[in-house]
Formats: C-alpha cells, sequence, structure tokens
C-alpha cells in the first residue's frame, strides 16, 4: 500500500541522541516532530544466576565481543566473583570501537586482541587461523539470553568449542504512557523493539502509519509480526536510518523546509 501522505511525527526507538546528530537536522530540514523513546531496556543478570550456569570463565582461552553492553556486565560479573582474566587470554572484537571501549577493563599491550571490521562474521578468519595453528582454543560468548549471533552458529557447525554466557537479558520498556497513533511513522533497531511494540500494544494494525527498520533481522520480525515495511536500512548508497528516511520523503514528494533546501 503506497502512501505519499507527508510525515510530520516520528517516533524512533531509540534514546535521545547528541544534538548535532543527524535526527536533529533531518527534523529541521523537514519540519518534523521527534520524539525518542527506548522500547527495551537492558538488565545485567545477577551473580547468583550468573552462577546457575555452572561456568568459569577461567576454563575459557578466548572470549568474544560483539558490543559494548556485554564488556560492561562481563566485567562487572568478573569484579563481583573477584576473578581476574590471566594475561594470556584472547580478545576477538567485532569492530574498532568495541576494541576501544574493552580498554577500560584491560591494558591492551598486555593482551591478544583480534579486531574484526564491522560484523561478528569478520572474526571468522582469525578463528580459523588459531584452528590452523592446532590452538585448542576454548571461547566464552558473553550475550543476552535468546537467540546468538551468525558466528555463534557457524563456530558449532565447524566443530569449535564455543560456550555462550547469559550475563544480561533484554526486556520490554513501559510504554503506557505513550500514543502510538500519535506518530506517522515508527522507527525499530532490532527484532526486540518489535516485539515490544506489540508486547505494550496488543492487537497493534499499522494502517498508514510509516514502518522503518535497521538491519535484516529487524526487517525479518518485522514482516514476521504483519507489518508493512517502507523504509528500510542499510542499503548502497543508502547506511543509515536518517538516509534511508530522507530517500523515502524524496520518493514521495515531501519537500523541505525553504530555510534547508538550500
Amino acid at each position: 500500500m503506497s502512501n505519499s501522505k507527508p510525515v510530520k511525527s516520528v517516533l524512533i526507538s531509540q534514546p535521545p541522541p547528541a544534538e548535532d546528530s543527524p535526527y536533529h537536522q533531518l527534523a529541521r530540514k523537514f519540519k518534523l516532530d521527534l520524539e525518542f523513546r527506548k522500547f527495551i531496556q537492558v538488565e545485567g543478570l545477577t551473580l547468583n544466576d550468573f552462577r546457575k550456569q555452572g561456568l568459569n570463565p577461567l576454563d575459557y582461552t578466548a572470549i568474544i565481543f560483539t558490543s559494548k553492553v556485554p564488556i560492561d556486565h562481563f566485567f562487572r560479573l568478573m569484579g563481583e566473583m573477584r576473578v581476574e582474566m590471566p594475561p594470556e587470554t584472547k580478545y576477538l572484537c567485532v569492530s574498532e570501537a568495541t576494541a576501544r571501549y574493552l580498554q577500560r577493563y584491560i591494558q591492551i599491550r598486555k593482551r591478544k586482541l583480534f579486531v574484526g571490521e564491522r560484523t561478528v562474521m569478520d572474526l571468522v578468519p582469525f578463528i580459523n587461523k588459531f584452528k590452523k595453528e592446532n590452538k585448542k582454543e576454548r571461547y566464552l560468548f558473553p550475550s543476552s539470553e535468546g537467540p546468538q549471533a551468525e558466528l555463534l552458529d557457524h563456530m558449532r557447525t565447524n566443530g569449535f568449542d564455543v560456550t555462550t554466557a547469559a550475563i544480561h537479558r533484554t526486556v520490554d520498556s513501559d510504554l503506557s504512557d505513550v500514543n502510538i497513533r500519535n506518530y506517522d511513522m515508527l522507527c525499530f533497531f532490532s527484532p526486540a523493539g518489535i516485539k515490544s511494540l506489540f508486547h505494550n500494544f496488543p492487537g497493534y494494525e499499522q494502517g498508514e502509519t510509516r514502518i522503518a527498520v535497521f538491519g535484516p533481522t529487524t526487517a525479518k520480525e518485522a514482516t514476521g509480526a504483519g507489518l508493512r515495511i517502507d523504509i528500510e536500512a542499510p542499503k548502497p548508497n543508502l547506511p543509515s536510518m536518517t538516509a534511508a528516511i530522507e530517500h523515502y520523503f524524496q520518493s514521495i514528494g515531501q519537500k523541505a523546509s525553504p530555510q534547508t533546501s538550500k
């Protein structure tokens, strides 16, 4: 169902960004009423819940980190257990940003660090290299409860010794004060955000509301829930959500404000 009605109000399922964010620039350019609201919350598992998994971090020779959140909760739990990982422990980080964040907790020059470019699958060459060197690594994958990443499936399929450790969980935010019908567009960045929508608003029907999603797993969750995706990122030449939204506005003929269109 095509919809050329201009978008005026947008609900973005993330916390408010910095003042110089592209979202604010987009809002000024198209005179949008933006609201930022987290649809999900991350809760760290207690030490007691972690211990119920029967895991000893010192049994593992390599730790995989895919974002900043598991880094915080992993080292919080290590501190509560009074455990310090040995210097020879390998750390595999999905990106430079994740690796830099890791430096809050360890001295990189004394550790073995391996960094991917952007996605978890960028870590596969390192893992394959360790195997060729006959290094029998035992990998620990600190993550949230629930489904794991593509990398985990790859490692298990190919016989690597990898164990997941639930160290935090994602829960739905309370959105009882939100009138979801007030928005012309809803933006989602994770499958959990889509699930939170239907948890908070049972029987939600999209109607003419535009749905924007970031990432293939979010898109899969949205379509599986019966939503129509109007905007999807990243795409070639549209690497960000804001770029995809602006491209969509151009496609429906939504004009920029005269003061900012130059």
